[in-house]
């Protein structure tokens, strides 16, 4: 069995589509709260509110962190994905992390970000431009089959 952690961006179904075309692999699927409004206020809805907005977002990325780094840490392949909206500033740790972990790294961006993450890619074992990108590396890592 392979276990996945998909990290970034959350405003597109990009994890949908690796799950469904890893239908039939033996992969197990795990991820960050992808319910942006969950995932920003968890710490004041869990831990209690904040005032200042600082304190409030910094709560929210500590409790976030705990299901974030085990899901880094057990992963055997991270894929993080960098889309065409929004800075992402936390898949991009999210990379680093795992780089630094020795996790297997794919990136998954467009081409318009393929300078600015030149530094990320090139601590990736591969770099893919489409979901279904990654289920064919995903397939032929652990069958070793081509796509057709």
């Amino acid at each position: 069995m392979l276990n996945v952690y998909l990290s970034g961006e959350i405003h597109t179904d990009w994890r949908e589509q690796i799950i469904d075309g890893a239908q039939g692999l033996d992969v197990t699927f795990h991820g960050p709260v992808t319910d942006h409004g969950a995932s920003d206020d968890c710490g004041v809805v869990i831990l209690g509110a904040e005032p200042d907005k600082y304190w409030h977002d910094h709560k929210g990325a500590m409790v976030n962190a705990i299901r974030t780094r085990k899901g880094i840490a057990e992963a055997d392949v991270v894929v993080v994905r960098f889309g065409d909206q929004y800075k992402q500033w936390n898949a991009a740790f999210d990379a680093g992390y795992a780089a630094a972990l020795g996790k297997s790294l794919i990136i998954l961006h467009g081409p318009d970000h393929a300078h600015a993450l030149k530094e990320v890619d090139a601590a990736a074992l591969a770099v893919a431009r489409e979901p279904a990108q990654v289920v064919d590396i995903l397939r032929y890592a652990m069958t070793g089959a081509l796509p057709k």
